[in-house]
């Protein structure tokens, strides 16, 4: 056992700031942001906008409590400790199920980015391949996973700015001039094309693309100095975040008529296809390989992470709770990436047509991590005020901040139940909560008849 039992705390700053950027720069920017376009049309950026606002102070919520409390598998453990034991058990395998879903939808994305160079290889072998590799990584040590994370996430987020340089290039050396190509903002059906309904709906994708930034709070039991690392890492992020989808969203707007964007292309393949780079759709094609590996090598991590708190708390099986000589909960991993081979299987008979499922699904789930985290920081903050407790990480705007987070979640389940594609999701939700209730349960009892025997 590592350092008595527990995990080595071997991320350092950089590598939080990267696994944070990794879980949230992935397939929703570099695959769906199409998509979202075609909803909201310009003010896409003002989606991308409220969606980040929302998401920050989620991610404040969690810091404070990580701060106050720095351990591994924080959601469970927090939900467990202010709200109730359910609370704590739906917390912990919701999130857990969540990024299962995450690593499935990765992993099926990753099989069409390698069908672009290679057509006629199956979309499950790639996902097979990618899941061992992925795996392997993870069952080393933590620093390794650390520094793997570091340098995926560094390739995408390179590619992002490289891209917002050539396209502020494009932009004021473009044929219209500056700034009279600014009027693409506005020319083309106006800066809400699709009036208030395209502009609200199109947050419910956009809020799929901010999920995993929590993944800061799941690192917090192996983070080194995380008073100091982790409110530098959520504060540093956001901005991060911002200027990466607002600052892309503002230059493909500009650049093209919101309706001509992806038509042809992707459109960050429209940018470097214009700038005279033939080799374009290769070197995107590339980026978004190892966007997708990267998330799902946050999403093997922070699963690991979880049933490891699980365990901990006793709403998972003890023998999780077993860490390697190098502190890697190896028994947690290899679970986790066992039950993703899912996706191979499901690939191999509904070859592209399963990812769009299990995307729906992971953002009714990440939903159900968000609203979790609200009312723990809710039932903590009263904690702490009846215990004459201070914390050095304060959430802004309490209470009022989490009131109105919870209200917008609330409004995004029930645009999820107006979007076709998402109503799967809405269906399986109340499903899915009441089988974890019953699990939750089921245990119970079992434990009582456990205490007993023993009596």
């Amino acid at each position: 056992m590592a350092d008595n039992g527990k995990m080595r705390r071997g991320l350092k700053n950089r590598h939080l700031q990267m696994i944070a950027l990794g879980g949230a720069i992935g397939t929703g920017l570099f695959y769906g942001s199409t998509s979202t376009i075609a909803l909201a049309g310009p003010s896409v950026m003002l989606s991308y906008l409220v969606g980040g606002i929302v998401i920050f102070f989620i991610m404040r919520m969690l810091g404070e409590m990580s701060v106050d409390e720095p351990v591994s598998g924080s959601f469970s453990y927090y939900a467990a400790k202010y709200w109730g034991k359910l609370p704590g058990f739906v917390s912990g395998w919701n999130y857990w199920f969540n990024y299962v879903l995450v690593s499935m939808a990765e992993l099926t994305a990753v099989g069409i980015y390698m069908n672009f160079w290679f057509p006629d290889l199956p979309q499950w072998v790639s996902a097979l391949v990618c899941l061992i590799l992925i795996t392997a990584v993870n069952l080393v040590t933590v620093s390794i996973y650390g520094e793997a994370e570091f340098w995926m996430a560094f390739i995408k987020i390179a590619a992002i700015i490289l891209m917002i340089l050539l396209g502020l290039w494009l932009i004021l050396s473009g044929p219209l001039g500056f700034p009279d190509n600014l009027s693409n903002l506005w020319t083309h059906g106006g800066f809400f094309p699709h009036g208030s309904w395209g502009f609200m709906v199109s947050i419910v994708p956009v809020m799929f693309s901010f999920g995993g930034i929590e993944l800061i709070g799941i690192t917090a039991g192996e983070a080194e100095d995380p008073e100091h690392t982790i409110p530098r890492a959520i504060n540093q992020v956001i901005w991060r975040i911002l200027v990466f989808y607002v600052g892309t969203m503002a230059v493909l707007m500009v650049l093209w008529p919101w309706d001509e964007v992806g038509t042809s292309a992707s459109p960050f393949v429209q940018i470097f296809q214009n700038v005279g780079i033939p080799a374009a759709a290769h070197i995107l094609n590339f980026v978004v390989l190892i966007a997708a590996l990267s998330v799902y090598n946050s999403a093997i991590y922070s699963n690991s992470r979880m049933l490891y708190g699980l365990a901990d708390e006793g709403n998972a099986p003890s023998f999780l709770l077993k860490l390697s000589s190098r502190g890697v909960p190896v028994r947690g991993i290899l679970i986790s990436s066992g039950i993703t081979l899912i996706v191979a299987v499901a690939n191999f008979f509904f070859p592209g047509k399963v990812f769009m499922y299990f995307m729906s699904i992971a953002t009714a789930a990440a939903i159900i991590d968000w609203v979790m985290i609200d009312i723990t920081h809710l039932k903590f903050r009263e904690y702490c005020r009846k215990n004459d407790r201070e914390t050095t990480f304060h959430a802004p705007l309490y209470p009022f901040m989490n009131y109105f987070c919870l209200a917008f979640f609330a409004v995004l389940i029930v645009l999820m139940a107006q979007m076709p594609d998402m109503q799967l999701a809405v269906i399986i939700l109340p499903i899915w909560l009441l089988v974890l209730y019953l699990s939750f349960r089921i245990r119970g009892r079992r434990a009582d008849n456990t205490a007993d025997e023993k009596k």
